[in-house]
Order: C-alpha cells, then sequence, then structure tokens
C-alpha cells in the first residue's frame, strides 16, 4: 500500500499565512515561510500554498514568495490562486513550485486541465474541488467558495481526470474548519469513480479524523491548516497514532 501524506495547507494573503472558517472570518497564522521550514522539521510530506487574494497586483509578489519558499525547503510543495494560463504555471514552477492547484479557472475552462497536463506533466496538474451541498446535493463551488454553480461535485470529478488532472484535492465546505471531521461519504464515493490520488480537505480537528478518512475513505492524502498551525495536533504525533492503527506513513 502507498504511504499516506499529510500536507498542511497555507493560505496566503498579503503575503501572511491566514486561516478562516467556512471560507471566512480570516485570522493571521503567521509567516509563510517560517512555517513551511517548521513543517518540513516537523515531517510533513508536502505543503500546498493558496493565494486567496490572488490578484493581478499581488501575482509577482506571490512568485516571489514562491522562490522564498523553495531556497528553504527540500519537501514537494503545490501553489495556487488564481492561476489561469500555461505562462502563469510556468512563472511559478520556474520559481520553486512542484505543482499548481487549479479550481475556479478550470471550472470556467475546462481544456486548461489538458492544456497544463500537455504541457507540464499531469503529475503536475492538482485540480482543486469546492463541494458544497445544495438542495440534497454536492455541487461545485468556485472563487473561495462564494458562487455556487450547477455542476455535480460527481461528474466534475471524472471529467477533470478524463482531461488530465493528476491528483484532486477535495474540500467539503460544509465541513471546513469546522473541525468535525472530514467529509468521509462524499470522499469514499468520489474515491470509488476515479483512479488518480484524492487529497482531502476540510473539517480535521483531531488525530482520530485522519485514521477516520484513511480507513473509510481511502483517500491517498490528507490536509488540514489550523491544527497545524496553531499546534493543536503536531504532526509527529498525527504520524505515530497513524502507526497505531496500521496506516503506512512516511
Amino acid at each position: 500500500m502507498l504511504k499516506k501524506r499529510i500536507i498542511p495547507c497555507l493560505d496566503i494573503k498579503d503575503g501572511r499565512t491566514v486561516k478562516g472558517v467556512n471560507f471566512v472570518d480570516i485570522r493571521d497564522a503567521g509567516d509563510p515561510v517560517e512555517l513551511a521550514k517548521a513543517y518540513v522539521e516537523q515531517g510533513a510530506d508536502e505543503l500546498v500554498f493558496l493565494d486567496i487574494t490572488a490578484t493581478v497586483e499581488g501575482r509577482k509578489t506571490f512568485a516571489e514568495l514562491v522562490e522564498h519558499i523553495a531556497e528553504e525547503i527540500n519537501i514537494p510543495f503545490t501553489v495556487g490562486g488564481g492561476i489561469s494560463s500555461v505562462s502563469d504555471v510556468d512563472i511559478l514552477l520556474a520559481a520553486g513550485a512542484d505543482k499548481v492547484s487549479i479550481n475556479s479557472s478550470a471550472v470556467r475552462r475546462p481544456v486548461l486541465i489538458s492544456e497544463l497536463a500537455n504541457e507540464f506533466g499531469n503529475q503536475c496538474v492538482v485540480v482543486a474541488i469546492d463541494a458544497g451541498i445544495v438542495e440534497g446535493n454536492w455541487r461545485v463551488f468556485t472563487h473561495g467558495g462564494r458562487t455556487a454553480t450547477d455542476i455535480d461535485v460527481f461528474a466534475w470529478a471524472k471529467e477533470a481526470e478524463h482531461r488530465g488532472a493528476g491528483e484532486l484535492l477535495v474540500t467539503s465546505m460544509q465541513h471546513d474548519g469546522t473541525k468535525g471531521g472530514f467529509a468521509i461519504e462524499l470522499l469514499k464515493e468520489l474515491d470509488a469513480i476515479t483512479s488518480i490520488p484524492i487529497i482531502a480537505s476540510g473539517g480535521a480537528g483531531s488525530a482520530q479524523h485522519f485514521v477516520d478518512v484513511f480507513q473509510k475513505a481511502r483517500v491517498d492524502a490528507a490536509l488540514a491548516a489550523s491544527i497545524f498551525h496553531f499546534g493543536e495536533v503536531p504532526i509527529p504525533e498525527l504520524k505515530n497514532e497513524l502507526r497505531t492503527k496500521g496506516i503506512p506513513v512516511r
């Protein structure tokens, strides 16, 4: 069995790491470069950096931040936020990123997934899906979870895989920041209909939540933010807990 990955996520706003609940109520969580270095020391397997403002003016600043991060860490990292073209990805990979995450831009223009996969390889393309329940059905949301679409999450996941996504990063908006556990049923269903790795996101509040998502949903990786940023679940302790439950980790 492939070893499961533990991935801290750093949401970046104006050069700082921030964290919210259900995509709102943002608070400061520290310097992203210092946090990244600390996570490497703690044993994180990968990191994800999302530029949640993603303005045109901020794009150059974000690329510079990516460069600083790449100089300081030695584990793979993914960057996302406002990426909408091959040239955007060129800049971020040149700055040192290993993968890119696309979300709203892929929903708006699905062929972008194929363009990036053809140019840089599937392994470089992570399609992020913000999933929310609308009238009892899982729907895709865009623009940082602010805009509902009528796109079915399961159909979109299959299309993203078909177009060349190398991984799916799936966040349940109902669970995000609540610390009540991951969206197990959603993730189980996605795992059953796709064959690419799934990163679970949204809802981590304890080590047991990671045990549950790996055992019950069979995802490949689990991502969290505030419980790592504020020291509630240290990564070494989390990995020890997973090992005791027979879950292979690095």
